[in-house]
């Protein structure tokens, strides 16, 4: 491993807001093709939107009035602004500059609004500071922690999560642009207890693993630069193989080193575009270390039977031994429809 700038990160990816497709029985030789390479790496992403998400519109005061250009333009939280001026807009710090340059003039936005774009107009005031403001908060890039799914050297693609990443002032998938996901070390484990999630806590390392390009319901997937050479290949099940019962998990809780650790599938829902699995934490050596299920463990693969057929998902709030997961099938199928 190369060495790390020490820029130590806590997980803030949400574990929550599952909403699988649901895939349709393929045949068995279909089936047999399907081999990965299972993950249960920790990964970290450094993640770019397409254009600057607003998440907070507020007002400021004015030579004795309280204003807020932005709810005048009609900008709402969760609009995306694309352009200014018709300047594609990659950055806050572009969209702050012709903000400063325009020196109060009008300026053209184009935003998208639910898969819709719009064009308005906005006119930044003066606050008390005489500095030009637009009356609103707005982000352009997130980053975490997370697990690494499987790698499928056929398609040289990964996937990871097993569910989106959410911005979490708005609580909306981030809409991606482009994502850089490295290795990770875990130096430390906040201990999950009963109705507070514990996280994992570590930092990047600048090892590429690959490129992120799509982020949606289900996960984040993406071109693998990076695929392990030492470990054995693995087949996807398919989801009316799995049982009730034993199976374990792979995951990262301490440094670069992936370990194994037993759990229970207590139920399975085959046919829900919810969650379709619930999994309870078994293993001594993962409940002492980490109380159970903890925020950056989502996309730890599940293997039953020597073949892969979950992703951990969610962890329950009030039962942190216990989670839900998805069926590694549909994981499988969306990673190959993107493509």
């Amino acid at each position: 491993m190369k060495n790390a700038s020490k820029l130590f990160l806590i997980i803030n990816l949400l574990l929550l807001m599952i909403s699988p497709t649901m895939i349709s029985a393929e045949s068995e030789n279909t089936t047999d093709k399907r081999i990965v390479i299972p993950g249960g790496e920790a990964f970290g992403i450094k993640m770019f939107s397409k254009g600057l998400i607003v998440t907070k519109i507020e007002g400021f005061e004015s030579e004795g009035l309280n204003v807020c250009p932005a709810k005048i333009a009609g900008i709402e939280v969760n609009d995306i602004i694309v352009s200014a001026n018709e300047e594609v807009l990659n950055s806050s710090k572009e969209f702050k500059e012709i903000i400063e340059k325009n020196n109060g003039q009008a300026i053209e936005i184009k935003l998208m609004r639910d898969n819709k774009e719009i064009s308005t107009t906005l006119v930044p005031q003066k606050d008390s500071n005489s500095n030009y403001k637009a009356g609103m908060w707005i982000k352009d890039s997130a980053a975490g922690l997370g697990t690494i799914s499987f790698y499928s050297q056929e398609h040289e693609s990964f996937c990871g999560l097993g569910h989106g990443i959410c911005d979490l002032d708005t609580g909306k998938l981030m809409p991606i642009d482009f994502g850089e996901v490295e290795s990770a070390t875990i130096t430390s484990v906040t201990k999950s207890s009963c109705g507070k999630v514990g996280t994992l806590n570590g930092y990047f390392t600048n090892e590429m693993i690959g490129t992120a390009e799509h982020n949606c319901d289900i996960g984040i997937y993406g071109e693998a630069e990076y695929i392990p050479d030492d470990k054995t290949p693995i087949k996807i099940a398919n989801k009316d193989e799995v049982e009730k019962g034993k199976a374990y998990i792979l995951t990262t809780v301490e440094g670069n080193r992936c370990e194994k650790f037993d759990i229970k599938i207590k139920k399975i829902k085959r046919n829900t575009e919810d969650t379709n699995m619930v999994i309870e934490i078994t293993d001594d050596n993962l409940l002492n270390c980490a109380g159970g299920i903890v925020q950056g463990m989502s996309g730890s693969p599940i293997i039953q039977n020597n073949k892969l057929v979950g992703v951990i998902t969610h962890v329950l709030i009030d039962d942190v031994k216990t989670g839900y997961a998805i069926f590694a099938e549909t994981m499988y199928e969306k990673m190959i429809t993107c493509e």
